[in-house]
């Protein structure tokens, strides 16, 4: 006969076994307690921190080197290193030291741009980063930076959500609010169309915001505007679609999306009879649009600059990146090479590298860029002109004309 092992105690004693068995869990739970509350301090202590005034200023970069954004990605990170060799040639920053770029390739995707930023941030230990280009990455690695308090200045995401992710994320370029109502007022003033439609990039950020401020300033000004038509990066036909636009009539196509679909819509359109005047914003500018060759014709696009432009501070820029890289800069390296320049500009005037201290100058930044005067406002962005750019096609690739500028005001 098996015997309980209680069976030859009293049931008071019963009682205090149990009650020190639960008291025994009790304090296991308190440590284990004490050492996730510890894990987690560690977790969110900022990375500047590990920054102990010496040797090279770490900034890391996350870009899209390869896949579908692979032009916008490189152009920055020309841009980038450019600033980079120029601001280490001259002597450095903090006391002589060097910036040392760390550069991570996001692959064009938004979860490898976040693991890109937290690499950089938590192993590299870098103190401030710069990227992405499409609003839709920096949107997934924002709240990375944003939460181990560590600096990100955008060079070009126009998002108006970018900056909103939190006070330590900053950017260089006008947002899309601004850039729609700068294409909808060429459209309606310069090429006095009244009717418009557009096609928006279901899946980016970007894409969709601008669309919103394309139509809302349209129709505000007296246009019409018919229902968007969706479509996904990296469909390859567009032909249903523009029939059902040409039929329509419009005066004007807004295509808002990124290059590798704008060269394809272009080109269909004017295979379809389309020559209406066709426009986007400055996810236009990128190697694959050349694929639309002499369908570019009457197609414009708003951009943060122009390399017509005769200021010093321009042309410089144009001819040191036209001696480097043997090719003339688009906006997105001159955007590139103004962000590096901002941060540069905060880490002089913090006199350190630490995270707070870069916020808070990064936040009264007042810097002459390649791109306009970047004078930053209270929600971390910059208020500045856009140009407007024919886009032409000659010598065997795409050319944007300087039209006009428009200013925020």
């Amino acid at each position: 006969m098996r015997v309980h092992p209680t069976a030859d105690i009293g049931p008071f004693a019963v009682q205090e076994r149990r009650v020190r068995r639960m008291s025994s869990c009790v304090r296991l739970l308190m440590v284990l307690g004490a050492v996730l509350t510890g894990l987690a301090a560690c977790e969110r202590r900022p990375s500047g921190t590990t920054d102990d005034g010496t040797g090279d200023i770490l900034v890391g970069v996350y870009a899209s080197l390869t896949g579908d954004g692979a032009s916008f990605g490189q152009s920055s990170r020309e841009g980038t290193e450019l600033a980079v060799d120029e601001i280490n040639a001259a002597g450095g920053l903090l006391g002589g030291r060097q910036i040392r770029l760390l550069v991570e390739d996001n692959q064009s995707r938004p979860e490898e741009a976040s693991n890109a930023v937290t690499k950089l941030i938590t192993q590299d230990h870098v103190v401030a980063v710069l990227g992405e280009v499409a609003s839709r990455r920096t949107l997934a690695a924002a709240p990375v930076a944003q939460r181990y308090q560590v600096p990100m200045i955008t060079p070009a995401s126009t998002n108006a959500r970018v900056t909103e992710v939190g006070d330590y994320i900053f950017r260089v370029c006008f947002i899309d609010p601004f850039q729609g109502e700068v294409l909808a007022k060429f459209a309606y003033n310069d090429l006095k169309a009244r009717r418009a439609a557009v096609l928006k990039d279901i899946q980016q950020d970007y894409s969709v915001g601008l669309t919103e401020s394309v139509v809302s300033h349209f129709t505000a000004l007296g246009g019409q505007v018919s229902e968007p038509v969706s479509y996904s990066s990296g469909d390859p036909d567009f032909r249903a679609v523009l029939t059902q636009i040409r039929a329509q009539k419009p005066d004007v196509i807004f295509a808002t999306g990124y290059y590798t679909e704008a060269a394809v819509i272009v080109r269909q359109a004017r295979e379809l009879g389309m020559e209406m005047p066709i426009l986007g914003g400055d996810g236009w500018v990128g190697d694959a649009l050349s694929n639309g060759r002499e369908a570019l014709r009457n197609t414009f696009i708003s951009n943060h600059y122009s390399g017509d432009n005769p200021s010093p501070v321009v042309q410089h820029f144009v001819a040191a990146y036209r001696d480097r890289f043997k090719k003339a800069p688009d906006s997105i390296a001159a955007l590139a090479y103004d962000s590096v320049k901002v941060l540069a500009d905060a880490l002089t005037r913090a006199g350190t590298t630490n995270g707070a201290a870069v916020r808070d100058a990064l936040a009264s930044s007042n810097v002459t860029g390649v791109t306009g005067q970047l004078t930053m406002n209270a929600q971390r962005n910059v208020s500045k002109p856009a140009v407007i750019q024919e886009v032409t096609y000659a010598d065997g690739q795409a050319k944007f004309v300087y039209r006009t500028t428009i200013d925020p005001d």
